[in-house]
């Protein structure tokens, strides 16, 4: 029997296992320190090129007051796709990683998991086995690492997972390993009367844990994937939350328009993407009036991040893809493409 298949996930949430678990570490919740700015540089870590200036005139044109694309306050809202866009994505989405190691917590708990799979196969340590697992696979250990809780339960767990787990490349908290020069358009833009809204494919409470202290991004402006929640009482009587396998929102592609509608109501002016899931938020953001700021990060910078596709002849992938025809889309419709090796200065905060 397998009770979760009902509760449907994305493709940016769940494809592949292709790394090894990470280990656990130091119970710090790191919050990066962005780059000193000023009026006159507020793009420290942009190389000059027409990326930075897209963002510079984007801002300009859309502020002054003079300007026929001036936007008012009430309708600057800027969205941002998170996994790959504003932190690193490989060689696995963040969220994957926190549901595997989940598993012997949910077994310890449920005993009778621990020879059923596909928890037996996670359990084995078996990263070949663990890789050839299914998209069912995954979505049954999704929803038994990610419901069956009270909210605050899982926003505990996930505090506590996303304070200690170590990315394992560099072996830093994976709140280390946001782009620096994507948190300083967040801030150049939020300095500016916009709303910066994150809008990912990955969960919504699971991003909501961290979302302001590592992105200055309160919680309420978090659009994700979501799941649904039944409201009941305890044996003290205080009324809580329980989330359930159920899905509410499926955050990725169509999904991201979607999402955006109903949760914040205004269609953007600025948005940023890096692949495919991203490419329905993109076009419509750039269907509206006026001047409007599509961008989508290239990861081609092997040496300090990671190089795939499989546009510009870039290794392909499951993980984020960026097509030819997504290229070939941005490059018709003037959408700006962020080569990561070429427009930035540096990639990390603790880079020096």
């Amino acid at each position: 029997m397998r009770p979760f298949l009902h509760y449907r996930t994305t493709r940016r949430t769940l494809i592949s296992i292709l790394t090894l678990l990470p280990a656990l570490s130091s119970p710090l919740l790191t919050v990066p320190v962005l780059a000193q700015t000023t009026s006159q540089n507020p793009l420290p870590s942009w190389n000059d090129g027409a990326a930075k200036q897209a963002i510079l005139d984007f801002v300009r044109v859309t502020t002054d007051t003079a300007s026929p694309n001036h936007v008012p306050a009430e309708d600057r809202i800027a969205v941002f796709d998170q996994d790959g866009s504003l932190w690193v994505e490989h060689p696995m989405y963040t969220q994957v990683v926190y549901c595997l190691e989940r598993v012997p917590a949910v077994v310890e708990k449920k005993p009778e998991l621990k020879d059923v799979a596909p928890f037996k196969t996670v359990l084995s340590g078996d990263r070949e086995a663990i890789a050839r697992l299914s998209l069912r696979d995954l979505e049954e250990i999704l929803a038994a690492t990610a419901t069956g809780m009270s909210v605050e339960e899982f926003n505990a767990e996930a505090k506590k997972w996303i304070g200690t787990a170590r990315h394992p490349r560099w072996k830093r908290p994976y709140t280390e390993l946001v782009y620096q020069p994507m948190l300083e358009v967040l801030r150049f833009l939020r300095d500016n009367g916009f709303k910066t809204f994150i809008v990912t494919g990955g969960g919504q409470d699971f991003v909501r844990v961290y979302a302001q202290q590592v992105y200055g991004i309160p919680p309420e402006q978090v659009v994700g994937t979501a799941g649904g929640t039944k409201y009941g009482y305890g044996k003290d009587g205080k009324p809580f939350l329980t989330k359930e396998p159920k899905l509410i929102l499926n955050d990725d592609n169509a999904g991201k328009p979607e999402g955006i509608h109903l949760m914040i109501g205004r269609r953007p002016y600025a948005a940023f993407g890096n692949s495919t899931g991203d490419r329905e938020m993109l076009e419509r953001t750039g269907a509206g009036t006026g001047a409007r700021l599509k961008m989508l990060v290239l990861h081609d910078d092997a040496a300090r991040e990671y190089a795939y596709g499989p546009a510009q002849g870039l290794p392909d992938t499951k993980v984020g893809p960026f097509t030819p025809a997504l290229y070939d889309e941005a490059k018709k419709d003037g959408w700006t493409v962020i080569s990561m090796k070429n427009d930035w200065k540096r990639v990390f905060p603790f880079e020096h």
